[in-house]
């Protein structure tokens, strides 16, 4: 099952991302300004971990968001929706002022985001454990800040995710998280091809043998990152291997999706001949972009 933090990186994947952060009572929150060219408005999303919070501090983070006012610092970051989702070009520039542009297919004139127009539309991603009255207080004080909100919480998580079967089991090493891992799985979910990820679908209390396997038996494809990580270790990584590799055997069908990083034919005959007559995608050579959407592509069909 995906965790709701997934759910707002994924999101609203047809817009431009600012990550941005500001405080609430002494804690910073993680938020995004959304520029939407298609529909020319911008709007704000932000994330509250934690399931113990109350009524009161979802009030403050209210009176935190005040238009025009709230001191937002830029976290760094601008995340561009993917070719397949966005249709025209966008650039970035970060002279004078910060401004992104976009032009749409045809048309040859640039839009920027300076030209957007902020709407009241607010977001709220919170684990909180919110009854209905609560939900209702909170969107009865967002309408007296003048905020339009939408509180998305662990309700809107689950609903959704008992609709999207993983298509593709991300079986990996976790020193290889930050570097592939999560850019993979969080590429394939903007370009609606679900995954089974373990930071995405693990929660709690769940048995990881049991968890593991239900994902390798349940998904159609396997994607092996293939990693000198990966190919060392002889814990999880050996005992999915082994598991999809059996599978393959069973159903004679090909399961396997090698994304070659940091590796070579040698590292990777000495480890399993028979994925040398698989072909792969090689991280370095095609880069993130290339890879995912080749991935998408073959999951999909």
């Amino acid at each position: 099952m995906a965790a709701l933090h997934q759910y707002y990186e994924t999101d609203f994947n047809n817009a431009v991302r600012m990550h941005v952060r500001f405080t609430v009572d002494g804690e910073i929150i993680e938020a995004v300004v959304l520029f939407d060219f298609v529909g020319l408005m911008a709007y704000v999303a932000c994330y509250v971990p934690g399931n113990d919070r109350k009524l009161e501090f979802f009030l403050k983070l209210l009176q935190a968001l005040e238009y025009g006012k709230t001191q937002m610092v830029l976290d760094g970051k601008i995340t561009l929706p993917a070719a397949k989702q966005f249709p025209g070009q966008l650039r970035v520039e970060n002279k004078e002022d910060f401004e992104v542009l976009a032009r749409f297919h045809g048309d040859p004139t640039w839009v920027s985001s300076k030209d957007i127009q902020a709407t009241r539309r607010v977001f709220i991603y919170c684990e909180a454990d919110l009854s209905e009255q609560d939900i209702q207080s909170i969107k009865a004080a967002a309408k007296t800040h003048n905020h339009d909100l939408q509180i998305r919480s662990t309700e809107y998580m689950e609903t959704r995710t008992k609709q999207e079967q993983p298509l593709a089991f991300i079986s990996h090493d976790s020193r290889d998280k930050d570097a592939v891992a999560r850019k993979i799985a969080i590429n394939l979910q903007k370009m609606l091809c679900p995954v089974w990820y373990d930071e995405f679908s693990l929660k709690i209390g769940d048995n990881l043998r049991e968890t593991i396997e239900k994902g390798l038996k349940e998904c159609k494809k396997c994607i092996l990152i293939l990693s000198p990580n990966f190919l060392s270790n002889n814990g999880w990584t050996k005992k999915e291997f082994d598991s999809i590799f059996t599978r393959e055997i069973l159903e004679e069908k090909k399961l396997v999706l090698p994304v070659w990083y940091q590796v070579n034919k040698r590292q990777i005959y000495d480890y399993s001949p028979s994925l040398l007559n698989v072909k792969g995608a090689n991280w370095e050579n095609l880069g993130e972009e290339e890879v995912c959407r080749q991935l998408c592509r073959v999951i999909l069909e």
